[in-house]
């Protein structure tokens, strides 16, 4: 009998030296600690909309995975049952994912492959997801993205504002006191941003941010993206804000609302370290309403730019 020799792989060949009785044989030694026999996460993305919106290999991921973690399994079903497709369905939502997460690392570390889905778009914008993605990322296993529809991304495209700079801040606060500090602290800034509001806050946030913003300042309303009455319009504030108010169906669907950004002259009108000092003494001793008027005939600076200062502090104040 020949030599033995070990190769990388774990694999053993055996080699006879007589020619007549030449043959080989292949014995495998093969060990988890050796072999990366684990699977894949895939972060899929699906339509928000159209159903046509679906990538080929988002089709083929979705038939060829083990399992698929939705946010809501009777949703995906009718995206599954229109391209034919018939895979294990597991849950995976907001209220859930945090314990969930950890059973569906083990399944990966077990060699099964797992699609990601959210009800629409693409997962972790405003989505769950996010827990699962960190926890595989943080065991070294591999997460896949495959992309395709994205509101966020749909509306920046055909909205008409600048893009090169953007931030995202996904769902507005539910409070009107809150959503007009948000919209405070935002007043300043000199870039893009974009935010999701759902059809029974749109009225509310725009009468909010008219509270905050100047009335002149452009934004853009997409609702019901790559849907039968996508709406997608560039109008001043106070423009945008009529239309709501006046149309119904202005107040139905899923909105991206995006803002432009501040005119850099704009940034030179914040109060001074002083004349904040001013506003937050009388903030305790006055109603909001009264520390302004008084701030202002204080100070010289203009009503709107100290009322968005106090709504900030009173925030502060409530934090």
């Amino acid at each position: 009998m020949g030599t033995l020799k070990k190769q990388d792989t774990d694999i053993i060949w055996l080699y006879f030296d007589n020619p007549s009785f030449f043959f080989i044989t292949q014995v495998l030694l093969m060990t988890v600690s050796n072999v990366n026999v684990f699977g894949k996460l895939y972060v899929v993305a699906t339509p928000i909309g159209n159903l046509a919106d679906i990538s080929f290999r988002a089709v083929e991921v979705l038939k060829t995975v083990d399992m698929i973690a939705a946010e809501d399994t009777r949703h995906v079903k009718m995206l599954l049952q229109h391209y034919g497709i018939t895979n294990k369905l597991v849950s995976l939502h907001q209220h859930n994912e945090e314990k969930a997460s950890g059973g569906l690392l083990e399944k990966l570390r077990e060699g099964l492959s797992i699609a990601l889905v959210s009800d629409a778009g693409t997962p972790l914008l405003s989505d769950p997801g996010m827990p699962l993605v960190k926890l595989v990322k943080d065991a070294g296993l591999d997460v896949v993205p495959v992309p395709g529809a994205c509101a966020l991304i749909a509306a920046l495209s055909a909205g008409g504002l600048p893009v090169t700079q953007f931030s995202f801040e996904g769902f507005l606060p539910r409070t009107s006191s809150a959503r007009k500090a948000f919209f405070s602290e935002r007043l300043h800034l000199t870039k893009t941003w974009v935010f999701y509001e759902s059809c029974h806050r749109i009225l509310a946030s725009l009468e909010d941010m008219a509270e905050v913003l100047p009335l002149d300042r452009m934004i853009v309303i997409a609702r019901e993206i790559t849907k039968l009455h996508e709406t997608i319009v560039k109008v001043p504030l106070s423009r945008a804000l009529e239309m709501v108010s006046e149309n119904e169906n202005m107040r139905k669907g899923e909105f991206v609302v995006i803002v432009d950004g501040a005119e850099e002259e704009d940034k030179k009108q914040l109060m001074t370290l002083e004349q904040e000092k001013v506003l937050r003494i009388l903030l305790r001793e006055c109603s909001i309403k009264t520390a302004v008027a008084m701030a202002v005939d204080i100070t010289g600076v203009r009503k709107k730019i100290v009322y968005q200062a106090a709504l900030l502090i009173d925030q502060e104040n409530d934090g």
